[in-house]
């Protein structure tokens, strides 16, 4: 029986105070590594438990950590990217509020192994209630001595700070939100050079998921070979899957990685609400391709939705009943990554501005069939041909709601209406 361990004591009111944390062993972690262990031993460690990060890429941890490198006069920083705003996505927010010292120990952890003495927590603009909870967690860690100059007389210096982002979408693209840190606006680099060779101010950097760094502590504590027990062996550990849309329990669920979707929807959510069919299932977030019913039966882990042509991306799975119009929800994402896009390059700055205006002539009855065609086509314009992966954000679910419910957005067409809404 699978039990939670990065969630077990988010419903008590204590679990944000770190005499708390301290009771179930909290910073032993942190404490073994910066007296017991060097830099490499950790990053060896976090290799060999195959973490893979938890915001979307799925990029091994410990082997992303191995590029910093090691002979150089320059600082290095340790980033914490917690601007979670993929739609659909809320697991890290709930981190943030239940457990912001398990948050905090994975940072430092991973500002060690690295060999930074600095690192920042990136939350975005709208979390504010988690931007004052991680700095009230901060200031504790530094009350206690695992902050600050010679940390437990170690001879480790480490200085954590909370930066708060102004909302955009994009800065959770890792280059985005570097630019967003130094105080510019928020546009993604080009790479290479990637953060790990030349990230914040110039400097050799890491930037991290706020799931991927919670997992750290829990591995240092129990051992490589304990997390990947759990799940699949290319992408072991436990995993948090947001559950939204029309079911009768959504939520965030901690359960192994490879859990199968079908399991989350229908007995952990409860199955779909007021008895209506399954239309459509997003995995992984707005951005990932979309399920029909009959491929729900599948493991949610990398490996698994790829063999499929989706994606476990941020493991924001969003579920559509039958009476859901897939036009509208399409025209909704595209409006989302419209307004998001940066602005930055021509493709996804113009490709999001006509998709929109398209879907919008469809889902009016404005539209003839070839208007269809022309929306695929733009798709594939966009993707792939950006600076960052908005443009691919932003094409992936237009191509793939095409590809799989076509015949909706030509009944459309050819009734001059959303036939769904005019049976109501």
């Amino acid at each position: 029986m699978f039990e939670p361990v990065l969630t077990k004591d988010i419903q008590i009111p204590e679990s944000q105070e770190i005499d708390y944390y301290l009771s179930r062993g909290g910073y032993e972690a942190f404490q073994k590594v910066i007296k017991s262990m060097t830099p490499d031993e950790v990053i060896e460690e976090v290799k060999a438990s195959n973490l893979r990060g938890r915001g979307g890429a799925g990029f091994p941890t410990g082997m992303k950590w191995n590029f910093v490198p090691k002979n150089t006069d320059k600082p290095h920083y340790m980033v914490n990217n917690a601007d979670e705003s993929e739609p659909g996505t809320f697991k890290d927010r709930l981190l943030l509020n239940g457990n912001p010292h398990l948050v905090l120990e994975g940072t430092m952890i991973g500002a060690f192994a690295i060999r930074a003495n600095v690192a920042y927590i990136y939350i975005r603009g709208e979390f504010a209630r988690e931007a004052r909870i991680m700095e009230k967690a901060i200031a504790q860690a530094y009350e206690k001595g695992f902050l600050g100059k010679n940390i437990l007389g170690t001879g480790y210096d480490l200085d954590v700070y909370v930066h708060r982002g102004a909302g955009a979408y994009i800065c959770g693209e890792e280059t985005g939100l570097l630019e967003s840190l130094e105080g510019k606006r928020g546009w993604p680099r080009i790479k290479p050079p990637f953060p790990a060779l030349e990230g914040l101010f110039r400097c050799p950097t890491i930037v991290n998921n706020v799931e991927t760094l919670s997992c750290v502590p829990l591995i240092i504590n129990r051992g490589a070979d304990w997390f990947k027990s759990i799940g699949p062996e290319r992408s072991p550990g436990p995993k948090l899957f947001c559950l939204s849309g029309q079911v009768k329990n959504p939520g965030v669920f901690e359960l192994p990685m490879g859990t199968n979707l079908k399991e989350i929807i229908y007995e952990h959510g409860g199955g779909l609400l007021n008895g209506k069919g399954l239309k459509a299932v997003i995995p992984g977030g707005s951005s990932v391709p979309i399920l029909r019913p009959e491929e729900i039966d599948v493991s949610m882990d990398f490996d698994s939705l790829a063999q499929i042509g989706s994606m476990l991306g941020s493991a924001g799975i969003i579920v559509m009943d039958e009476g859901t119009c897939l036009v509208d929800a399409l025209l909704n994402i595209a409006h989302f990554y419209r307004h998001e896009s940066c602005g930055q390059c021509t493709p996804c700055r113009e490709g999001t501005y006509w998709a929109e205006q398209v879907l919008r002539k469809i889902e009016h009855g404005q539209a003839s069939e070839k208007d269809i065609d022309m929306l695929e086509e733009m798709a594939r314009h966009i993707n792939f041909r950006t600076i960052c992966p908005l443009g691919d954000a932003a094409a992936m679910p237009i191509m793939s709601f095409l590809k799989k419910f076509r015949d909706e957005f030509v009944q459309h067409v050819r009734a001059g209406a959303c036939p769904l809404n005019s049976q109501l």
